[in-house]
């Protein structure tokens, strides 16, 4: 897209927390015209992906359509589509449908799901990353609910009712507490025939304790309360591999089930035209301090995609959190206006605002830096709700998001549970080979 004189072009990989924070901070300024790539055409918050996958919100609770979110605002369009490569010599990214020249290039991809190299995992587990991801996720447990209604095989029942959950980080506590609830308040109820007749919920995790990088007292309170809900906890325990209908533990002990949830390891999307040497741990772009991302020029990363090991804080690179990429993206912005005005440029330094996960029904743990403190139990999770429905895009998903939440807490139930699948449908037949012009029929007007 051609721009004016003096107007930097500014593309944009990504619309998750970075990519957006960036654009909202330069959505004004008419010195740059931005374009935003995506392959999605909506953005979404990752942190209440669980919920849709069990059935706690809808779709468009945790999801807005970036047209509508970036309407009205001249300077900045959207193009839905794949980066398949980038020329950083001519400053060209080519895409899936079409290629888009660039002054700067950000890259805030995020990350994917790491099957560090396991096919049978690949293959048969339930990954935890996309908006996709949750909808298959419901479809598949649900379908598996309804078959174990009338499968007559106890093994087979209970493999289809067992299930286990693979990483003790915030999303593998979360989901596991919301599948043991849903156990204990819902299933009993909409699924009389599975009386008696209920699998386990395991949670496996490779380390000495759950929320690792979270304080002590989080650890062990987040321990207690998922034992009391049910859920068997194996730690120093990693998932080795899962294959017929076993999933295999590191000590050599088989669970067997049907449904194994990956909610442990990512990492960052690559592109070709990346250097090599510009790749660091996780395949995250190596960055300076401003985000710049080292052997190339012109091409920056945050969030997710960035490496920065500036701060003796963070020697191995900041947490790939939220707050983090939000950061980042502001920071940046400012940065594109610093350069425009002919100033110096500030370096990115992390401000640590506290960590938090959600356990269930009036149970999460916090730990806040400043001042240093942790809270657990209700009050935890009343901070856990207000900060995250704070934290939706716009007023539309904070009141869906809200009324779901409140109808679920008085009712202690939901109905969002459908099975709602597109069919696929066999592609469109080929239109006919033309007959040869001296083969063809005359038709007389």
């Amino acid at each position: 897209m051609e721009t004016k004189d003096g107007i930097k072009k500014i593309v944009i990989i990504g619309g998750g927390f970075a990519g957006i924070n960036l654009i909202q901070k330069l959505q004004h300024d008419k010195r740059f015209h931005i374009t935003l790539v995506d392959k999605n055409n909506y953005n979404f918050f990752p942190p209440l992906i669980y919920q849709l996958a069990t059935g706690f919100l809808e779709t468009s609770s945790i999801c807005y359509p970036f047209r509508k979110l970036l309407r009205g605002k001249k300077n900045v369009r959207f193009h839905m589509g794949e980066l398949l490569r980038v020329d950083p010599a001519t400053r060209t990214c080519y895409l899936n449908n079409g290629e888009l020249s660039y002054d700067y290039l950000v890259f805030a991809t995020g990350t994917e799901t790491n099957y560090f190299g396991n096919e049978n995992i690949r293959r048969n587990a339930i990954p935890m990353k996309t908006v996709n991801d949750a909808l298959e996720m419901r479809n598949t447990l649900l379908k598996r609910l309804e078959l174990a209604c009338v499968i007559n095989d106890p093994a087979e029942r209970k493999k289809l009712l067992t299930i286990v959950i693979a990483g003790g980080g915030p999303t593998g506590v979360e989901i596991s507490g919301m599948l043991a609830e849903l156990r204990l308040y819902i299933a009993r109820k909409d699924y009389p025939e599975l009386q008696g007749h209920g699998g386990d919920i395991y949670l496996i995790n490779g380390g000495d304790a759950l929320l690792e990088p979270m304080s002590t007292k989080s650890q062990k309170h987040t321990y207690d309360s998922l034992r009391r809900l049910g859920v068997k906890i194996k730690l120093n325990t990693r998932v080795k591999d899962f294959v017929d209908d076993q999933v295999i533990l590191s000590n050599g002990d088989p669970i067997d089930t049907k449904n194994l949830i990956w909610a442990t390891g990512v990492t960052a999307c690559t592109f070709e035209g990346i250097p090599a040497a510009s790749l660091g741990v996780g395949r995250r772009m190596i960055t300076d301090e401003y985000n710049e991302v080292t052997g190339v020029d012109y091409i920056y990363a945050i969030g997710d995609s960035s490496l920065q090991t500036h701060e003796e804080a963070f020697p191995k690179g900041h947490p790939q959190l939220a707050q983090v990429a939000m950061q980042q993206g502001k920071n940046l912005a400012k940065n594109f206006i610093a350069m425009a005005n002919g100033r110096s440029l500030t370096p990115f330094r992390y401000t640590d605002k506290g960590s938090m996960a959600i356990i269930g029904r009036n149970d999460a743990v916090a730990d806040i830096p400043r001042p240093k403190f942790h809270v657990s139990g209700f009050l935890a999770w009343a901070l856990w709700l207000v900060i995250h429905l704070y934290s939706l895009i716009n007023y539309r998903n904070k009141l869906k998001t809200m009324y779901n939440w409140t109808v679920a807490y008085l009712t202690m139930d939901q109905a969002l549970r459908m099975i709602i699948k597109p069919i696929n449908k066999p592609p469109d037949p080929k239109p006919a080979e033309p007959k040869p012009a001296e083969t063809r029929p005359v038709v007389q007007v």
